[in-house]
């Protein structure tokens, strides 16, 4: 047996490892078949003939003790002669086609990084915590609430603890299962002739076991694919974790450039209050009109009306922060603090790194290989499954007599099955799984693609935002000075305080578009680092 063993596995590296060589260099099983048969048969039948007729003799042997070595020497021949064949049917038939990672659109360069060139080192993005480059502590200790308490990223955790169970599930599927079996019965029979009746005791015990060996290559291929779905699961996770802290930081940052719009309509209904009070004197005074009083006051309560706006909105997003970070909104809250607008630099590197960045990229790519083993799981049904199973054990009436020689049992088997018809499912299920193959490749590619527009926009929108804040700023400080020569005219008596009016709500929508352009540059901060994949590492996975 083991030399036979031996020949069999000798046999099976020579010839299958040359078949999967010429199989990943394009050609189909059969054109591998022919081919390696030809170039290794002449090794396998050497060693195979050369141990075959050394034991030729014991086959023909005539005499005393024949009777024994014949048998043994034809089983040898007839195994040596079946292992042959069999590496032959194996390496030839082994289900699905190797994975290759599919080709994707890629560009050179990025389009809307022209003559953009960050400040920052190339390497800020790859220590982790991208959202430190804001410079606030309070979204730092927020986001580590997040990475713990966001559901969200626990059900992905708990998806991607699913998935490797899995994984272990499908390889265990590989190996020989051992099953023990014990178990005791008393019966009674009547006898009608006897006017009695019979009682006995029945105990068994028993050691099974049971091995699908792996001939066809379905079980690989089921743990393949379930490892990939695991990687998938992997950056699955990445993903969800990415957008809840993409999320968080781009409520944060809103809410505090709620609270900056806030203290400046604060700053600015002052301003229109003391201008109300002017002109109330001035009315009493006889010097003003009353129509003038109450456009101040139509103003105040407009302001007013807009900072109650600003504090539903304020509200909102503190509930949103509170969800994100797992916990109640009744029970969180975020004090009013200043805002620090600062904008950082975000490396963006060549268009491949984004291959390797991007979470969700890794995931639809892992999706193609699970879905490339499973087109080799379909096509295993082409072929018969074998199983082997053995078992030892004992029966007897009574417990003392259970493990004694004489009660032992034991048995081997064998079997196999094969579909003869089912009017084309095979081949239907066969074509349904390299559909599914060529759907998660489109899905791939196009991910790829919107992987590349999303930081394309961003670029775009990092550029002219930067313009958009200068020309807000020379707005704003313009529409300052022209309100503050308004009001002084007024009070000197040159215009009406229907041009007060107009410079004082241009002023304020000058300085509220200041503020909005700079959270916008802000947020697109953070809509880049994520559309950059977080500084998350696809060969980081598990």
């Amino acid at each position: 047996f083991i030399a036979l063993f031996g020949q069999a596995v000798l046999n099976g590296v020579v010839m299958v490892a040359y078949f999967n060589q010429l199989r990943n260099s394009g050609a189909t099983p059969a054109e591998a078949v022919v081919e390696g048969s030809l170039v290794r048969l002449r090794t396998v039948l050497m060693t195979g003939l050369l141990a075959m007729l050394g034991l030729l003799p014991m086959a023909l042997s005539q005499g005393i003790g024949a009777e024994t070595q014949k048998p043994l020497a034809v089983v040898v021949i007839g195994g040596l002669i079946s292992a042959t064949l069999l590496t032959l049917l194996v390496g030839g038939c082994a289900v699905g086609p190797d994975y290759q990672r599919p080709t994707a659109p890629e560009a050179s360069r990025f389009k809307e990084a022209d003559g953009w060139i960050p400040a920052a080192p190339a390497d800020a993005l790859e220590r982790g915590p991208w959202w430190q480059l804001f410079g606030d502590s309070v979204l730092n200790q927020l986001a580590a609430q997040v990475d713990v308490s966001n559901q969200n990223v626990a059900a992905a955790v708990a998806a991607y603890a699913q998935a490797r169970a899995l994984v272990r599930e499908q390889r265990a599927a590989l190996f020989p299962s051992l099953t023990l079996d014990g178990g005791a019965s008393r019966s009674h029979s009547n006898s009608s002739s006897s006017g009695g009746g019979r009682t006995g005791n029945s105990y068994q015990a028993s050691l099974g076991g049971s091995w699908e060996p792996d001939v066809w290559g379905r079980l690989g291929r089921t743990a393949d694919s379930a490892s990939a779905s695991a990687q998938a699961s992997a950056a699955d996770l990445a993903s969800a974790r990415l957008s809840a802290l993409g999320e968080l930081a781009v409520n944060y940052l809103s809410l505090r450039q709620t609270d900056a719009q806030k203290a400046l309509l604060d700053s600015t209904m002052a301003g229109y209050q003391r201008a109300l009070e002017i002109t109330q004197n001035r009315y009493t005074a006889g010097i003003a009109a009353k129509t003038d009083v109450l456009q101040a006051q139509t103003q105040l309560a407009s302001a007013q009306a807009d900072a109650a706006g600003l504090g539903r909105q304020r509200a909102q997003l503190e509930h949103a922060i509170a969800v994100l970070t797992g916990q109640a909104p009744g029970n969180f809250s975020l004090a009013p603090a200043a805002w620090n607008p600062s904008v950082p630099d975000v490396p963006v590197g060549v268009p491949s790194t984004l291959l390797q960045r991007r979470p969700d990229i890794a995931a639809a790519e892992r999706r193609v290989a699970a879905a490339n083993a499973q087109i080799g799981i379909a096509r295993s049904a082409y072929y018969p499954s074998l199983s082997l199973s053995a078992s030892y054990g004992f029966g007897a009436s009574r417990v003392a007599d259970l493990f004694s020689a004489s009660s032992g049992l034991w048995s081997l088997g064998l079997s196999a099955a094969q579909t003869l018809f089912n009017a084309g499912a095979t081949g239907a299920r066969v074509e349904g799984a390299q559909a599914a193959q060529a759907q998660a490749v489109a899905r791939y590619r196009q991910t790829v693609l919107t992987a590349f527009q999303d930081v394309e926009d961003q670029l775009a929108a990092t550029r002219v935002l930067l313009t958009q804040q200068d020309l807000r700023r020379q707005a704003s400080q313009a529409a300052d000075q022209v309100e503050q020569q308004v009001l002084n005219r007024y009070r000197s008596g040159q215009v009406s305080y229907t041009e007060v009016i107009t410079a004082q709500a241009t002023a304020l929508s000058a300085r509220r578009a200041l503020v909005q352009a700079m959270a916008d540059r802000q947020t697109t901060a953070v809509a880049l680092i994520q559309s950059l994949g977080g500084g998350w590492q696809a060969g980081q996975q598990p």
